[in-house]
């Protein structure tokens, strides 16, 4: 049974085919997640796409150009010059277009890049006796079936755009974060971007041979996102993104011989479902993360209700079973929720399930207290039924922020009680008469 799983996994390396594409497809992988990192960042995935589908413009000019001037079929490096030249005008024309005129970048980017891409589809039609392009492989790509003369080009872009980056490293993380700051240090931030859309022309012209116009977006952009959900470092995060590359084509390329698919499909549902695992379990950027950090934060509504609950009560210590009828949740949520105001110095826990207020507690707790009253005495004075003041006024004692509780004090005439006949808590005020404990429990119990 091992024999045969090692025999499962081994046979294809066997294959040229197969270890062709994997060296080809990795290399394109490596330099297409770096580069990505930087697209992510500087938020320009949809620039990829346009760039990709420009690309057949330039594939057909340069392949027109060498058949018409010097009779020969055009190879990789003349298809590759002149797909960056159509990648390199196509940009130019998005910003031409997004400067002068009121269409923003994203609105340039699609009216210009399926212009171009129809302005190439046209002109392979029209010269189709002398531009031999399988267009269905240009739009879906071939990896199992890797030239080598693809391959070099691959090698050869990758150096290029790698050291490139490396040199400029720096150049580029301060453009990616902060431009502003970039412009200030002196950094000629338009020269470092089109050095970056440079690159991620050569990249995207590298990548559509073997995977296609439709998916080259994704070896661009999934795997560098798939890093960026791991790591806040620009250096890790390319890193791992350049792992994720690779682990893409691997799984891809394997998919796709065990399944008998398209090899550059095969690759970017790989990468796909990598980025969804990765989603679901990041440590700390990860759905599940954000889950149980959610869990574990307290709602600032039940804290508050916690607090206005203690206040309420005569005694020093409180256990929190006499307060639970009157607090929403279950009762570990609440124990929770009186943890979290333990660690903001609000409570204290004298003893296990039994709570008491802190000065800084009891001062907060009497600041939304006096936001609850006020918002009932607000209430009365714009006619809420009597039977109603209370629940009302618990909706609206969340909203405390003291901009509005002035607003509302000073709008009242600086009120000393609520309609009940409370003491409004403020120090300034004199003291009301004192509430009957049974209508306050009345009132209490209303909450819940």
């Amino acid at each position: 049974m091992t024999g045969s799983l090692i025999d499962f996994f081994v046979e294809p390396l066997r294959q040229a085919f197969f270890l062709k594409a994997l060296l080809g497809a990795s290399v394109v992988a490596v330099v297409s997640s770096v580069v990505g990192c930087l697209v992510v960042l500087r938020r320009m995935a949809f620039l990829g796409d346009a760039l990709s589908h420009a690309m057949i413009a330039g594939v057909a000019g340069g392949y027109l150009f060498m058949k018409v001037l010097f009779g020969v079929e055009a190879h990789a490096p003349a298809m590759l010059l002149g797909s960056v030249l159509a990648a390199v005008i196509t940009v130019g024309l998005i910003g031409f277009v997004a400067r002068v005129s009121r269409v923003k970048d994203d609105t340039a980017i699609g009216i210009l890049y399926t212009g171009i891409f129809a302005a190439g589809v046209v002109l392979v039609s029209v010269f189709r006796e002398h531009i031999h392009i399988d267009l269905m492989h240009f739009i879906m790509g071939d990896v199992l079936a890797v030239a080598d003369a693809d391959l070099w080009a691959s090698v050869l872009t990758a150096a290029l755009v790698l050291t490139v980056i490396v040199v400029f490293y720096r150049y580029f993380l301060i453009v990616s974060f902060d431009p502003i700051m970039a412009a200030s240090l002196g950094i000629p931030v338009a020269l470092i971007e089109y050095a970056l859309t440079t690159s991620v022309s050569l990249v995207v012209v590298t990548a559509v041979s073997m995977v296609g116009v439709i998916m080259v977006v994704g070896l661009l952009i999934t795997p560098a996102a798939t890093a960026y959900l791991l790591s806040d470092r620009l250096d890790r995060m390319m890193t791992l993104a350049a792992l994720f590359g690779v682990t893409s084509v691997a799984g891809g390329l394997y998919a796709s011989v065990w399944l008998d698919s398209a090899g550059g499909g095969a690759i970017i549902l790989f990468s796909t479902v990598q980025f969804l695992v990765v989603l679901v379990l990041a440590p700390r950027y990860g759905l599940m993360a954000k889950w149980l950090q959610t869990r574990r934060l307290a709602p600032q509504e039940l804290t508050e209700d916690i607090l206005t609950a203690l206040v309420r009560r005569p005694e020093t210590d409180v256990p929190l079973s006499v307060v639970r009828p009157f607090l929403p949740g279950p009762m570990a949520r609440i124990r929770r929720a009186a943890a979290h105001l333990v660690g903001q110095g609000f409570l204290r826990m004298p003893q296990p399930g039994v709570a008491r207020l802190t000065p800084a507690g009891r001062a907060e707790a009497n600041r939304l207290l006096r936001a609850h009253r006020l918002w009932e005495t607000y209430l009365e004075h714009v006619g809420e039924p009597a039977e109603n003041l209370h629940a009302r006024a618990h909706e609206l004692e969340h909203i405390h922020d003291p901009v509005v509780v002035s607003y509302l004090d000073d709008l009242l005439v600086h009120p000393q009680c609520d309609p009940h006949g409370q003491t409004i808590p403020d120090a300034q005020n004199p003291a009301c008469p004192l509430e009957d404990p049974a209508s306050e429990e009345n009132l209490s119990k209303e909450r819940g």
